[in-house]
């Protein structure tokens, strides 16, 4: 623990003068107390002066309290998933269709997608991002679970598969402000592999100050993909913007590394899971990978990812934890002189 305001702990010094003081009163009432006719009283009031010294205690270590929390406390803290948004990048490409995953790749996709969205804490908020030859949101992100759904059910494939633009798009969507333009990107190619981010070469982006990856936490990108990119943004430059931004890529790999499949018709496909690209979009912005290689397995990734999102361990400031406890000591402290001693001073 360490506190963002450290020069107001001098003031607990102030702390060390209360006991002498509380002492000094004491022995101040008692001079008064021997002015009674009977000492008897004085005695049998001494027999429970314990008493008297556990309202003042509290009230001590509510001060302490206080001014702990006057110096901003923070501390590493397990706390329900800070994450607020979650963008599912999910790919439409038409190898979706090939039946290595039964009943298919698609439907194993839809199905595992929409138990995450039942097991995902109510309060978070879920985006949708669907990618093959063109990308799209499919839906901004709600808290609407059923219009979620829907979208899912109604996912429509096509050729093609831009790994890069959804990468692209979905930061657009967490950072509605800084400019970030898929299409200017996409068709001006300014994102090539091995090649920096800019303000001469990328006027559609607003510059920003990178940050250390996976260090944003209000959000994340879980991308769902079955092959390799074929047209739009490089997928490592995508996910360099998204490591410079500190926002973590869960990426889930679908399908079957060798390159075998056919479509439900029987048809043939040469296609090959880009596993070595995504393990490195995953490793570049501090998320993780994971490949699925069946509709069983599909479905324990997603829980996986759900149950991992749902806690996070960070730095929180803990002001108001002191400042509660605080309250309660003096409330506690009140309420005991008043049932002891029918006062509170």
């Amino acid at each position: 623990m360490y506190f963002l305001w450290p020069h107001y702990l001098w003031l607990m010094l102030g702390l060390l003068l209360l006991p002498p003081a509380y002492v000094w009163l004491l022995r101040r009432r008692s001079k008064q107390a021997l002015r009674y006719s009977s000492l008897g009283i004085v005695r049998a009031a001494a027999a429970g002066n314990w008493r008297r010294h556990v309202p003042p205690a509290l009230l001590l270590l509510a001060c302490a309290a206080m001014l702990l929390a006057g110096a901003r406390p923070v501390a590493q803290v397990t706390l329900p998933w800070a994450q607020t948004t979650i963008i599912l990048a999910m790919d439409v490409s038409l190898s979706m269709r090939v039946t290595d995953v039964q009943p298919s790749r698609m439907v194993a996709a839809q199905e595992a997608a929409k138990q995450f969205l039942r097991d995902l804490p109510k309060h978070i908020e879920v985006g949708l991002v669907t990618f093959a030859g063109s990308t799209q949101v499919a839906q901004r992100a709600t808290l609407d679970r059923e219009v979620l759904v829907t979208v899912i059910d109604g996912f429509q494939m096509q050729m093609g598969t831009a790994v890069g633009n959804a990468i692209v798009l979905s930061l657009a969507e967490l950072f509605p402000d800084q400019g970030i333009d898929v299409g200017q990107l996409t068709f001006g190619d300014k994102l090539t592999r091995g090649r920096s981010i800019d303000e001469r070469d990328e006027p559609a982006l607003k510059p920003i100050a990178p940050v250390a990856p996976g260090s944003y936490k209000s959000a994340a990108i879980i991308l769902l993909s079955d092959g390799r990119r074929t047209v739009g943004v490089d997928t490592l430059a995508a996910a360099k913007m998204a490591a410079d931004r500190g926002v973590r890529i869960y990426v889930v790999g679908l399908g079957t590394p060798d390159g075998d499949g056919a479509t439900p018709e029987g048809t043939p496909i040469y296609l090959r899971l880009d596993e070595e690209t995504l393990r490195e979009v995953a490793r570049m912005t501090r998320g993780e990978y994971h490949h699925a290689g069946s509709a069983d397995r599909l479905r324990d990734v997603y829980h996986h990812l759900g149950s991992r999102m749902q806690m996070l361990t960070r730095e929180t400031e803990i002001t108001a934890l002191f400042a509660l406890a605080a309250a309660l000591l003096t409330l506690a402290a009140g309420m005991l002189s008043v049932l002891w001693f029918r006062r509170i001073a």
